[in-house]
């Protein structure tokens, strides 16, 4: 049977997710220095997906797909999966966790655009003020120059493209969070979580064979091991089942208040982590970015 949560639960379901997504984003910095990209991608789809096997299962209650909730899974799995994976890994490698925390701050205000754009719903002033907020600390993250102490400059000085390829995860997760409440009327959270799991895996199978046949996996440390295990199971299996047993009865609109937890706990991280220095910009960059996480998150006054 499907497991509705109460609306309490349902919110610290939304809250722990984001925090894990912030999370994993962070630590896998030092994955990405282990392991190539798009084998890292194709080793965490595998492992999630040997631990959901299981929820592959059709239940006997769950109608038959139709054909727009394949589109909507596959949608749901290329933007939020696969494009937010690639993005993601590639644009922490050229950059540090503070500054990607900082570029995901803008995701709910990205979340209010693509609902005004694809669901025509109406954004307030407070909304366009939020986003103006978010679009200041990225600028100001654009004027930082990231100290040695915090990694961003391993990658020879392509920092400004890895803050690039981060916002475009942005734009993913803010997909990702529109598409997904579309997919809990039709499927439950487990079988979600795996069919767009399996859909990750076919995705990146060709590229993760490649970079495996021109990889020496001895070289790396039982360490990075234990960490790629963590992450396969934070980002494929954890973070979507308490996503999608969220919106089972929360508001999509709502939930993207909770996406304000993911550049909070990847800052966070990255800082008591990871070790990395917030410079004064990047700092002032992070403030504005939270003020506008705060104003894109606050309840509305109703009459």
């Amino acid at each position: 049977m499907s497991f509705t949560p109460s609306r309490p639960l349902a919110y610290a379901c939304l809250a722990l997710s984001m925090s894990l997504v912030g999370s994993y984003v962070a630590l896998s910095k030092p994955l990405v220095a282990a392991i190539p990209v798009f084998l890292l991608a194709w080793l965490r789809f595998g492992i999630g997906g040997l631990a959901m096997l299981h929820w592959l299962r059709k239940p006997a209650s769950e109608p038959p797909m139709t054909p727009r909730t394949r589109r909507l899974l596959f949608l749901e799995s290329f933007l939020g999966n696969f494009l937010f994976s690639i993005c993601m890994l590639f644009g922490v490698s050229m950059t540090s966790a503070v500054s990607a925390g900082v570029i995901m701050a803008a995701i709910p205000a990205t979340v209010a655009i693509l609902s005004r754009i694809f669901l025509r719903e109406p954004i307030p002033g407070r909304t366009w003020t939020a986003i103006a907020c978010a679009a200041l600390g990225i600028g100001l993250l654009g004027l930082a120059r990231p100290s040695h102490e915090d990694g961003a400059t391993g990658a020879g000085g392509l920092a400004w493209l890895g803050n690039l390829l981060v916002f475009g995860a942005v734009l993913c997760e803010a997909s990702y969070a529109v598409i997904g409440k579309a997919l809990t009327g039709a499927l439950g959270p487990k079988r979600i979580t795996a069919l767009i799991n399996v859909w990750g895996f076919l995705l990146v199978t060709p590229l993760g064979l490649w970079a495996a046949l021109r990889f020496d996996f001895g070289g790396v440390a039982t360490g990075s091991w234990l960490l790629l295990v963590f992450y396969a199971l934070a980002a494929s299996v954890w973070t979507v089942w308490l996503w999608m047993t969220g919106l089972k009865v929360v508001p999509a609109a709502q939930a993207g208040v909770f996406t304000a937890m993911l550049p909070v706990s990847a800052a966070v991280v990255g800082v008591a982590v990871l070790g990395e220095k917030l410079t004064f910009l990047q700092g002032m960059a992070f403030v504005s970015a939270l003020a506008g996480v705060v104003l894109a998150t606050l309840p509305a006054r109703r009459d």
